[in-house]
């Protein structure tokens, strides 16, 4: 079957977003340095985020609470609570963050609007992910906009099914080999992965796909040519 629909990842695909994490990890760190060694907030604050997971999903709000919970179980709840909060400071000035958008995004998609169906599929807190859509500016490209909780083939499967597509006929476009890309190709679906600079450790994968219907562009501009 043709190709009728491209999806597109939010996240470090269209606009940065993964440096606003490491920053504010790094002014964590920074406001820890007199109490605890970097690597071992570092490793606290990974282990609680993923145990977070499942009940706050991703997104800004949930790597707030869980800094603070990190925090608390690093000091035993001795640190005064002007530690936390800075802490919730530092996450609020991650929401107020502008959006920027990555090299010839919106060219791209001004490209294809007429050609295919476009999506945007990306996870995350729904309320921040509509702000930095609204922000960038491209909702006008998008027939469809999908806020997922996680990027598994079931999530995908529900979305083409919403969509009444086939997986022959669906292209997902993302960073992420582990959310982006696998389930797609699990599915019977195309999927082309534009690696991003920097990758949260959670999502990062070492075996490439190999994969009659995967392709690796090293810019998003290179899908106009591929397609």
């Amino acid at each position: 079957m043709p190709l009728r629909v491209i999806a597109f990842d939010a996240d470090d695909t269209l606009w940065v977003n993964e440096p606003y994490f490491r920053d504010t990890e790094k002014a964590l760190y920074a406001l820890m340095q007199d109490h605890f060694p970097e690597d071992v907030v570092n490793e606290i604050l990974f282990k609680v985020e993923i145990d977070n997971l499942p009940l706050y999903g991703y997104g800004i709000k949930g790597f707030m609470l869980s800094m603070i919970e990190a925090v608390i179980q690093l000091s035993g709840q001795a640190l005064p609570i002007t530690f936390i909060e800075q802490i919730l400071l530092l996450g609020k000035n991650m929401l107020d963050k502008p959006v920027e958008l990555l090299d010839d995004v919106e060219e791209i998609l001004a490209a294809l609007q007429g050609r295919y169906r476009l999506i945007l599929a990306t996870k995350g807190d729904l309320l921040d992910q509509q702000r930095k859509l609204m922000k960038s500016g491209l909702g006008k490209y998008f027939h469809h906009i999908e806020v997922m909780i996680d990027k598994r083939e079931s999530d995908y499967q529900s979305l083409m099914t919403r969509l009444d597509i086939e997986p022959s006929e669906f292209m997902m476009v993302g960073n992420s080999l582990k959310s982006d890309i696998v389930p797609v190709l699990a599915l019977g679906g195309h999927a082309v992965h534009v690696p991003f600079h920097t990758t949260w450790l959670h999502e990062r994968m070492e075996d490439i796909p190999k994969h009659g219907k995967f392709r690796e562009l090293h810019r998003l501009k290179g899908l106009l040519h591929m397609l």
